[in-house]
């Protein structure tokens, strides 16, 4: 588990830009459960080397015309009920922080990996999730 205060900027980051921080595995079911909504899911991440884009990718994101009824985060390595219950939704898609996913009344529609995150600049990833919001939102 990582110290608060080394990840709360990095929280803070995607908070500041609308994203709720959800914390417990409960919050997480309320959101992925709801077959009458569309979330989005950011796996925020400490890893230097792909979550440095993502979060400013997720930023970008938010600021698309068509968005999700609900932007969430969870932080991988601090909310560790959080991140595993998110982590459930995402099967049959391996773990991995960080990581970005779309549910459509209660099903998972799109998922970005950290293969998918890492070596891009955070304009490209952004592209790909404001192409999942045009479609599905």
């Amino acid at each position: 588990m990582y110290p608060p205060e080394l990840v709360a900027p990095m929280k803070e980051e995607l908070i500041n830009s609308g994203y709720k921080d959800v914390t417990t595995a409960e919050e997480v079911d309320q959101y992925l459960n709801d077959d009458k909504s569309t979330t989005f899911v950011v796996i925020n991440s400490v890893c230097g080397c792909a979550a440095s884009n993502a979060r400013p990718a997720a930023r970008i994101a938010a600021t698309n015309d068509k968005l999700p009824d609900n932007l969430i985060t969870v932080f991988a390595g601090v909310d560790k009920e959080a991140t595993e219950q998110v982590r459930k939704y995402c099967l049959p898609y391996p773990p991995s922080s960080p990581s970005m996913a779309l549910f459509k009344n209660g099903q998972l529609v799109h998922f970005i990996e950290r293969h998918h995150i890492e070596g891009r600049p955070a304009e490209m990833i952004a592209e790909n999730i404001v192409a999942a919001f045009n479609e599905y939102c």
